[in-house]
């Protein structure tokens, strides 16, 4: 699905380069590697504070804990997703209020959050699928109404600019009270190991996010909160640091193999491309199509005997987890979600390919139907 080490051999020296460094300097933990990762990272982002941690579960995890939030409380997270979202908020004691999303661009929306919320809701935790901002200026306005928290789960759309009625933009991350990311390898924004990161504009978040990622430490053995150990690494920084530099070059990238997708599968009745709206720029973490003619499975099992990646995200969603059996409260009968489960298909999607590739993959894709 992604091809990293044709990315890795394009930036071989200053990668190789940057890790001897960190190497010599043996500050391998902390130090301004990680500083200058995070504010390279804020000011891509048009963001006050970039906290850096150890994974994107880890960022959801901290961030629920920076909101304060308790036992009991009620977070609102789409069933649609990948199980890290629900997962912390169940970890933390808290109920996930699972719901289903928008049939084209696969996001929560206003409307489905108003009807989500209860007298002991506190968060909504939108998560900006495959590359799409969710519509965040309804889901401001929702959370202004209730007072609820806002925490952005950015893992597979940072980068993303989204447009506001007014004319504003803002960075997908940037928009609740808190957001974060994952740098695992396969994200447009990928390490060499795990990575990931917390994004807040509000200086409180900021210091009680750092202190609960370094054990609850406002200073040295000084213990004011209960915390975790989360770090980033500073070779991971390091790398991502190098990376983060053409990472306008990833996305545009990117947004040439789904322009090339779209030409040779808008005519193909049995295919839906994936839906873009004109308040959000779509960075592709994944090229999710919808098959639907009933026959995902089969042309999944095809392009595997044609040598032709594919994934499923997702193929169960949340409110059939048996982890979350007794866990949770649904809102709605899950339609739209059972509807996507069943039809969803993602074809590999990635900085390094090339016409060749892509016309063999689009050509086994029609040569099915």
């Amino acid at each position: 699905m992604v091809d990293l080490r044709g990315q890795y051999d394009k930036i071989k020296t200053e990668i190789d380069t940057t890790i001897q460094e960190c190497i010599n300097s043996t500050r391998f933990i902390g130090g301004p590697v990680i500083e200058r990762f995070a504010n390279n990272l804020a000011n891509y982002l048009d963001c006050k504070y970039v906290i850096p941690c150890a994974n994107g579960t880890d960022a959801l995890q901290i961030a629920l804990m920076a909101a304060g939030l308790k036992p009991g409380d009620e977070v609102i997270v789409p069933s649609f997703t990948y199980v890290a979202t629900a997962e912390v908020i169940a970890l933390l004691g808290m109920v996930p209020v699972m719901t289903d999303v928008d049939p084209e661009h696969f996001n929560i929306t206003k409307d489905i959050i108003r009807q989500a919320v209860s007298a002991s809701t506190k968060a909504i935790v939108p998560v900006h699928l495959f590359g799409q901002t969710a519509p965040m200026e309804g889901i401001m306005e929702v959370a202004r109404e209730y007072d609820l928290t806002v925490i952005e789960d950015n893992a597979q759309s940072l980068g993303s600019d989204y447009t506001f009625s007014d004319g504003k933009k803002q960075k997908a991350g940037t928009i609740g009270q808190i957001g974060t990311t994952s740098f695992f390898p396969a994200k447009n924004l990928g390490a060499y190991g795990d990575g990931g990161a917390l994004f807040t504009n509000e200086e409180l978040y900021y210091e009680k996010i750092k202190m609960i990622a370094n054990h609850g430490q406002s200073r040295l053995y000084h213990h004011e909160v209960i915390g975790v150990n989360s770090r980033l690494d500073a070779i991971q920084a390091a790398i991502l640091d190098i990376k983060l530099k053409y990472y306008k070059n990833y996305i545009q990238a990117r947004q040439e193999v789904a322009a090339y997708y779209d030409q040779a599968f808008t005519e193909v009745p049995e295919l839906e491309i994936p839906y873009r709206y004109k308040n959000s720029t779509h960075v592709f973490h994944q090229y999710t199509l919808k098959v639907k003619n009933g026959k995902r499975d089969e042309l999944k099992a095809y392009l595997k005997e044609k040598g032709i990646a594919s994934a499923i995200y997702y193929p169960v969603p949340l409110n059939e987890q048996n982890a979350f059996r007794g866990k949770g409260r649904l809102v709605g009968d899950m339609s739209v979600t059972k509807s996507l489960c069943d039809q969803v298909l993602s074809l590999p999607i990635h900085t390094e390919m090339d016409n060749e590739t892509l016309g063999y993959i689009t050509q086994q894709v029609k040569s099915f139907f």
